[in-house]
């Protein structure tokens, strides 16, 4: 057991990192806002940036995810965050719509490691289901102001005079990425002996064999359905505010941190939560609310009188409401993976881990495809009507899930 001294420098570490990756993986909204304006690309074509984002992370944590535990976690996390270091240089001097692609692919490839990595080490930091939803919901919740702290740093370096200004911030990020590698370098923790398998070829088996668990079906299913809304939603809030609400681009990418900035409210506020309520109770109750706001806000947003806007001032009152959608999703993501990590062995969470990513990254991918594609074809002001599909979908998903855990502790109380 990793002694009680050490363990809020490994937190520490873990938030530093997970704060850096979540300036980089989600400036891909704004980066396709770019690629629009600067490289020429329609749409649809930016819109395969999230594919080479999300490919990856789902490609290399089905590889990897077995076998990290013999790498080291640390060790893992270390070769990420080199790996972006570089990335971002490259972006840089490469200022080109397919730079753009490779340095997604690096950093959902590295972004691979680190979340596996970072998930399993929470199964280490924690001895009860309570603390592991509670450490969990509040990583993802730094994950998401890092988030938003990317809506105002890209603003930051961008110029309508100059069209290359804005990659300047990628000095900035490469920066950022190389203090996260010496923080970890220079933090020392105990990684645990648990070891999935007996060899690659088990710890592969092992990860299957977990696709057949009924529990772990419904649940990647959940995680994909979540993540095809959030994605779909954060990935083309920036271009929704330019195109629909007609605001100013660095506006349009500074009202996007609304979105980001609830986020991780909710996800700090359920991790309080859930140590004085049950999840299942807690995910229900916002998920209809963010149904309703969909249904109630996002028309009268879109309807707005539309007038030349110079400040913030200037916007719609309601313009403001839409991105508060993310206060009540934000719980689902988190609650819903501690949910099934803790109620596995913790052997068994590097190879959860991968799946959890996995169809995370599959479903993040056909999330902002497919807004992209609506957003072609039904317009920016019709497109995020359809998140209401997997939003119901999930309220089911929530209910089973619910019974088979309540019937997987009764086996294993059965068991004993």
């Amino acid at each position: 057991m990793i002694q009680q001294a050490v363990r809020a420098k490994v937190r520490l570490s873990l938030y530093i990192n997970y704060f850096v990756f979540a300036i980089l993986l989600n400036s891909v909204g704004i980066v396709i806002l770019k690629s629009q304006k600067v490289y020429g690309v329609d749409e649809l074509a930016a819109s395969t940036l999230e594919l080479f984002k999300d490919m990856p992370i789902a490609i290399v944590s089905f590889i990897m995810a077995s076998f990290l535990p013999r790498i080291g976690y640390k060790n893992s996390m270390l070769i990420g965050l080199g790996l972006v270091t570089v990335a971002c240089l490259s972006m840089y001097f490469g200022n080109s719509f397919w730079s753009a692609k490779i340095l997604f692919a690096c950093v959902g490839s590295a972004f691979a490691l680190i979340k596996v990595s970072v998930y399993s080490v929470i199964g280490l930091l924690t001895d009860d289901e309570a603390g592991h939803n509670s450490l969990m919901s509040s990583i993802e919740g730094v994950f998401m102001f890092g988030i938003a702290l990317a809506y105002f740093i890209f603003p930051a370096f961008n110029s309508a005079d100059d069209p290359n200004a804005w990659l300047n911030v990628y000095w900035l990020l490469s920066a950022l990425s190389l203090l996260s590698f010496l923080f970890l370098f220079f933090s020392k923790f105990e990684e645990g002996e648990l070891i999935p398998g007996a060899n690659l070829a088990d710890d592969f088996r092992q990860m299957l064999l977990l696709m057949l668990k009924l529990l772990v079906l419904v649940f990647v299913l959940s995680a994909f359905l979540f993540v095809m809304v959030e994605q779909g939603i954060m990935t083309w809030l920036p271009t929704f505010n330019e195109k629909v609400l007609q605001l100013p681009e660095n506006m349009a990418i500074m009202m996007a941190s609304i979105l980001a900035v609830s986020l991780g409210i909710g996800r700090i506020i359920a991790g309080w939560l859930s140590q004085k309520f049950h999840w299942v109770w807690i995910l229900c109750i916002c998920m209809v609310v963010a149904m309703i706001l969909v249904i109630t806000v996002l028309p009268k947003a879109v309807s707005s009188e539309i007038r030349v806007i110079h400040s913030f001032s200037d916007i719609p009152l309601i313009g403001f409401v839409f991105p508060l959608v993310g206060l009540f999703i934000a719980p689902i993501y988190p609650l819903l993976n501690s949910v099934v990590l803790s109620a596995l062995p913790k052997n068994l969470h590097s190879p959860m881990s991968g799946l959890i990513i996995i169809f995370s990254a599959i479903g993040g991918t056909l999330g902002s495809r497919l807004i992209g594609y609506l957003f072609k074809h039904v317009g920016g002001g019709n497109a995020f009507y359809y998140t209401l599909i997997p939003m119901s979908a999930l309220l089911i998903c929530f209910f089973i899930l619910n019974y088979l855990t309540k019937k997987s502790k009764l086996n294993e109380g059965s068991v004993a």
